[in-house]
């Protein structure tokens, strides 16, 4: 392998590991946001017919009587289930049980890719000894 297909094959192995790293980073954005999301729920249980915040969305919120603990879960498509805060949250845990599974798998493909560019630069240096010799 020559200097510039080390460096082509190097570059290429930086650039998918460091898309690795932002789905990663996604990952862990999604994971604590659905952990927030499920201490929200802990916070709804039992104050129906009580006075709630609820947010509106960047740091605005509105006072809001809760009518009832039932909660419309959109299940995609604008497609909307009625469920239970203990069943909302059992889904919440399945969707971070998912999203951990997935960033293995991520972590595995971040490892070898770490471990191709290993192999790579020991090649190099092994032919750069020769070359000297």
């Amino acid at each position: 392998m020559n200097q510039e297909e080390i460096i082509y094959y190097l570059s290429m192995i930086e650039q998918q590991a460091r898309q690795l790293q932002e789905q990663l980073q996604s990952i862990e954005q999604g994971v604590i946001e659905l952990a927030s999301l499920n201490l929200g729920l802990n916070e709804l249980e039992g104050k129906k017919d009580k006075e709630i915040f609820a947010p509106l969305g960047r740091g605005i919120f509105v006072k809001a009587k809760l009518v009832s603990e039932k909660l419309n879960v959109d299940i995609g498509g604008k497609n909307f289930v009625e469920k239970s805060i203990p069943d909302t949250k059992k889904l919440i845990q399945e969707q971070i049980k998912k999203l951990e599974e997935i960033k293995k798998e991520l972590m595995k493909e971040l490892e070898k890719l770490n471990k191709d560019a290993e192999k790579i630069i020991e090649e190099a240096k092994k032919e750069a000894e020769k070359k000297k010799r």
